[in-house]
């Protein structure tokens, strides 16, 4: 029996609906597809639908609104997925100012999703065929970040990376290096020691290679040297996994009692509706959330 997977339509607003619409005209093989959005979105696509309320006339929609039913969408999902009646769900972009406006207050998906799986220790992590990153930390200012990059943050994150590497992705021994979080690594301490005294301990506990500096690690690993990197801030891992597969990656939430992906892009408000939305990322997307539902990939 071929897997169930839920999509998520995102902010109705954007991108979402109609990358979701583009996928579902020449679906994926190998999965049936229940799609969560608003009434009027998901009437018209091809799957087994599951609305969430009504946009109203038109698309006009307040910022608040757009969260609302976005982030409707979202439980509606994973409510699905806890009680077993989809192995996978895929979530569309949703915009992060409107989901707050609309009374989901937190920095992303990943941090949302673990609260509504019970509070489980979560990571997010960025794959495509030749690279995969998981990040330490994620949605926080970069001046925060040598505040909440502890060793054992780092060695939490690490862990569920290696656990999910076995477990989804079937990876026996899975290989991690550590991204440092200084030009060249401190250089012995010469711009800054939190390399040496945070991350190489972590590193060391992990089994890890590293930490090695940004500029030297992605490249390592996208040769096929790891299988995973962990990246101390948000726009460190994200600028490299983007350099090298923009429109291919997919975000991967890892340590969730059920598989979770997603295309590596925003909601695009600007070009929404005009028809030249590339689509690439969300197949990519589904696609993986149907390899993991059958017994694990390496992607």
């Amino acid at each position: 029996m071929p897997p169930r997977v839920a999509i998520t339509l995102g902010d109705p607003r954007g991108i979402g609906p109609e990358i979701v619409g583009a996928v579902l005209r020449d679906p994926p093989p190998g999965a049936d597809f229940v799609v969560v959005g608003p009434d009027e979105l998901v009437s018209g696509l091809s799957a087994e639908r599951v609305g969430i309320g009504t946009a109203g006339p038109g698309s006009v929609l307040t910022p608040a609104q757009a969260g609302r039913l976005a982030g409707r969408a979202v439980e509606r999902a994973v409510a699905l997925a806890l009680a077993g009646d989809v192995e996978a769900v895929v979530t569309g972009p949703a915009d992060k100012a409107a989901l707050r406006l609309g009374g989901y207050p937190y920095p992303g998906h990943t941090e949302w999703l673990a609260e509504l799986a019970g509070g489980v220790d979560v990571a997010m992590m960025l794959a495509e065929d030749k690279l995969r990153v998981v990040l330490v930390t994620t949605h926080i200012p970069l001046r925060q970040v040598l505040d909440d990059l502890t060793t054992e943050r780092v060695v939490g994150v690490g862990r569920i990376a290696r656990r999910e590497l076995k477990r989804r992705f079937g990876i026996a021994q899975p290989r991690l290096a550590v991204c440092a979080v200084n030009p060249h690594a401190g250089e012995a301490g010469l711009f800054g020691d939190e390399d040496d005294e945070i991350l190489r301990p972590a590193a060391e506990q992990l089994g890890a290679v590293g930490p090695l500096p940004a500029d030297t690690v992605f490249v390592k690993a996208a040769r096929g040297e790891f299988d995973a990197v962990l990246a101390p801030y948000h726009d460190v891992g994200m600028t490299a996994i983007k350099m090298a597969a923009f429109g291919r990656a997919v975000n991967v939430t890892l340590g969730l009692p059920f598989i979770r992906t997603a295309p590596d892009h925003g909601t695009a408000l600007d070009i929404a509706g005009k028809g030249v939305a590339d689509s690439g990322s969300m197949r990519k997307a589904v696609e993986m959330a149907i390899r993991l539902a059958v017994g694990g990939a390496n992607t």
